[in-house]
């Protein structure tokens, strides 16, 4: 049995809390033996819930670790989570990667582009496979928009700054790498994100806090096609993480995740007039 060590801001979250079960399903039906055996959590108790770190690993049967340095000794891959707190992963992976070992990151990967690529330059250096994802990049409904040109996308959740990552994700996982300008308008808290592309292609995100994720692509020759996007897309996640530890192979290359760090951070960061990226 391999074993997964958990890092984390605070363990129980949302996130850490749904993984175990997800994973325990997924090698279930896979044919794979991983099990969460480690865990560390920088601060002791969940803002979330209340709920320390040594009542979150009783309750899920995880070794809970004085130091974060003990589950990347101890554990053959590492998961970072800090789901809501991206601006962590960069300390955690300072520690984590120098073991040499597989580790995904959580979404968001890096609160902006330069640590992203700091990240992956730390992880280069130690010999250290990594990659991360929004889970909205496995939504089955994206594999029937193969070939579009223009793309809307919604979506919510509690800010733009956690959330909007899912939209980036859909929007690069269907039109690639080659944006070129971001433009934001804002309604209050609504937010009209606009993306350029060369080749004839664009796509705009729309947040709102209350909003479902939904997807229209349009293609070449003009058909639009709407589908909301509700799909088992973290299970699908859980697969491809556990298919990169067995492996140390994604099926898709790093760019695709710096071009997200980078449209994300213009997004976030315009003034409403059109930015180069």
């Amino acid at each position: 049995m391999k074993k997964i060590g958990f890092i984390d801001y605070y363990l129980s979250e949302w996130h850490a809390n749904n993984y175990p079960a997800w994973i325990k399903e997924q090698c279930t039906q896979l044919g794979l033996e991983y099990e969460i055996a480690y865990a560390w959590g920088e601060i002791e108790v969940s803002p979330r819930d209340g709920k320390t770190n040594a009542e979150w690993c009783e309750a899920n049967g995880v070794e809970l670790c004085k130091t974060m340095e003990e589950v990347c000794e101890k554990s053959d891959v590492l998961l970072i989570l800090a789901p809501s707190d991206p601006e962590k992963h960069l300390q955690y992976a300072k520690t984590a990667l120098r073991y040499g070992k597989r580790t995904y990151i959580d979404k968001t990967f890096t609160p902006n582009y330069a640590e992203a690529v700091e990240i992956y330059a730390l992880a280069d250096r130690y010999g250290a496979t990594c990659f991360s994802t929004s889970a909205l990049r496995y939504a089955d409904e994206l594999d029937a928009l193969k070939g579009a040109r223009q793309v809307i996308t919604t979506g919510g959740g509690r800010s733009a700054d956690e959330y909007i990552v899912h939209q980036v994700e859909m929007i690069v996982k269907l039109l690639g790498t080659g944006a070129t300008a971001v433009k934001c308008e804002r309604q209050g808290n609504q937010c009209i994100f606009r993306v350029a592309y060369g080749e004839e292609k664009s796509a705009t995100a729309v947040y709102a806090s209350s909003l479902p994720f939904a997807v229209t692509a349009e293609n070449a020759e003009g058909a639009s096609t709407s589908k909301n996007v509700d799909s088992d897309f973290f299970r699908t996640l859980m697969a491809k993480i556990l298919h990169f530890y067995e492996t140390g192979e994604t099926d898709f290359a790093r760019e695709e995740t710096l071009a997200v760090m980078k449209i994300r951070e213009k997004m976030l960061t315009n003034a409403g007039e059109w930015e180069c990226i």
